[in-house]
């Protein structure tokens, strides 16, 4: 079935924090007016979003059949798996920078150009893996600014479980956490093989333990879009129904 399709633009803007101008793949809905004010979805590895996940197409369905409110995707685009690394990775070296790059010069942007609800409850970060880990990182250092989260199958170190764990305001986060069943050997951009299924288990019973406003399931599938694209209809009626 068509739906009517929302319009993507491409929009770059220069970063401070980051030193570099950065891209950004920006969805409006169809009907999407400056009159109305719109939650805003921030999703790291953003090309991948629209490409693999084809996020464009699924929030054309989901508005049309009024599953979901009218949003605003904001898709923010890695340059290669290094830069990647870089910026997503908790040891990476631009990964602080890159959080404040959200928080501060980002967010302030978009509020700019668009309509939007002006506030945490009105903007959700999304990730899968790497850029699954770095939104959770932002999302903890700026939970006023960021009100809601939508991690596939991210990657979890020591560094985020302690976050999590030492996290003060849980009411604050909407979270919504999938894994799937057979990501115990994946195969990571930097070489390694790593479980990733035993740390997002450890991960859950945080969040769980603290109270956060949380969403967990395991999918039978493993470390690929082949799963996170299916899955992120479901992300999406979870946080913008």
């Amino acid at each position: 079935m068509e739906y009517p399709k929302g319009t993507i633009k491409d929009l770059t803007f220069s970063s401070k924090e980051l030193n570099e101008d950065m891209e950004l793949l920006v969805y409006l809905p169809s009907s999407y007016s400056p009159l109305y004010k719109y939650s805003v979805l921030i999703a790291s590895d953003g090309k991948d979003y629209f490409q693999f996940g084809r996020a464009g197409r699924v929030a054309d369905e989901l508005i049309s059949k009024s599953e979901i409110e009218n949003i605003i995707i904001v898709g923010i685009p890695y340059k290669s798996v290094d830069d990647r690394r870089r910026k997503y990775h908790p040891d990476g070296e631009q990964h602080e920078a890159y959080i404040r790059f959200l928080a501060h010069e980002l967010v302030p942007f978009i509020d700019q150009e668009f309509s939007t609800f002006q506030m945490g409850a009105g903007r959700a970060l999304a990730g899968d893996s790497l850029a699954a880990t770095v939104s959770l990182m932002a999302a903890l250092q700026y939970p006023n600014t960021f009100g809601k989260l939508i991690l596939q199958s991210p990657y979890v170190n020591r560094n985020v479980l302690v976050a999590v764990e030492a996290f003060k305001d849980p009411h604050l986060l909407q979270t919504y956490h999938v894994i799937g069943t057979e990501e115990t050997e994946v195969k990571t951009t930097a070489g390694k093989v790593e479980d990733f299924i035993t740390p997002n288990r450890q991960l859950e019973k945080i969040f769980k333990a603290k109270g956060f406003p949380y969403y967990y399931e395991e999918f039978k599938g493993n470390h690929t879009w082949k799963y996170w694209q299916p899955d992120l209809k479901k992300a999406l009626i979870k946080m913008f129904s």
